[in-house]
């Protein structure tokens, strides 16, 4: 299974969140952190308020928070909504569609991984590795480090 890079991005986003669930976090931090395009961001924050697992701040103290604890947010609902409801592969100009066998198996094996997935929250996720939470967590302190005094 493959995830898009749309996917990829919310995880990351969802990621930072979790470890920042104390605050508003400004967008530019996150891009700043992983290192990512500030548009991209955007769009895929956007797609996650949307969802219902962001909320967002507008003015000069905005940014944005999980809408739910870490905890309450499955790893396979992130992933889950970012890819929508396509196969894994597309059947529109198969000359098998209607009769092809693979398509139930495929089926299975999407819902099977997306399943393996909910098994872990957000949290979960931040926690698995003694150092995720300090990388994240340290990656906002050398952001304030290094921003402009006001």
């Amino acid at each position: 299974m493959h995830l898009s890079k749309f996917t990829d991005y919310a995880l990351r986003v969802c990621l930072y969140l979790g470890a920042h669930q104390d605050r508003v976090v400004p967008i530019s931090e996150i891009t700043r952190a992983h290192g990512l395009s500030q548009s991209n961001l955007m769009k895929v924050v956007q797609q996650l308020v949307e969802g219902g697992f962001l909320k967002s701040t507008r003015g000069r103290s905005g940014g944005v928070t999980l809408a739910r604890p870490a905890a309450e947010i499955r790893v396979g609902e992130v992933a889950r909504f970012m890819e929508g409801d396509s196969g894994l592969v597309d059947c529109s100009t198969c000359i098998l569609i209607g009769t092809c066998g693979l398509v139930r198996g495929l089926n299975e094996a999407k819902n099977a991984f997306y399943q393996s997935l909910d098994r872990s929250s957000l949290a979960d996720a931040v926690l698995a590795h003694p150092r995720t939470l300090s990388v994240l967590q340290g990656s906002a302190k050398a952001d304030a480090d290094v921003a402009p005094v006001k």
